[in-house]
């Protein structure tokens, strides 16, 4: 009387299962996915010191081409040779600026505004309003140009 080990019939591999059963396969290969994602990570490492620009350059004028019109009439804000602040057509105080932009992004859809400022101006009070608007809820600021300004084509 002996014990012994009792084999199953039918093998334990690939050769001895019949045709029309195929068991699912319950591990996932993780392999390829760290492979991917070590690549994308050295992708990002090597572009992310590109993506900052940080080059002060004194901006010529410039010619180009006119945005696509809206649905809705973009709000314009426009800054006079004597550093006015003139919202559409309306004389703003510049301490009552960024309380009437926030009420009027509380009411329009779109956050685009179109910043038109006299070119005698110092870049140093452009920047200063740009900063209000974005502080007001208009972070798509368009900058107005006159079309007919020097060409980098040498046309």
């Amino acid at each position: 009387m002996g014990a012994g080990v009792a084999k199953k019939s039918g093998g334990g591999g690939r050769r001895g299962r019949r045709k029309g059963s195929s068991a699912a396969m319950s591990e996932i290969n993780v392999t390829p996915f760290v492979d991917v994602m070590l690549v994308l990570l050295i992708i990002f490492m090597v572009a992310a010191p590109m993506l900052q620009v940080g080059v002060p350059v004194k901006l010529p004028e410039t010619s180009a081409n006119a945005m696509p019109n809206e649905e809705e009439e973009p709000l314009t804000i426009t800054i006079t040779a004597e550093g006015d602040l003139m919202l559409m057509t309306t004389e703003v105080p510049e301490t009552e600026l960024i309380p009437r932009l926030a009420a009027i992004a509380a009411e329009r859809t779109s956050k685009k505004v179109f910043l038109r400022a006299d070119g005698r101006l110092p870049y140093e009070r452009v920047a200063q309003v740009m900063g209000a608007l974005n502080a007001g809820g208009f972070n798509e600021i368009g900058l107005v140009t006159d079309g007919d300004g020097p060409r980098m084509d040498g046309g």
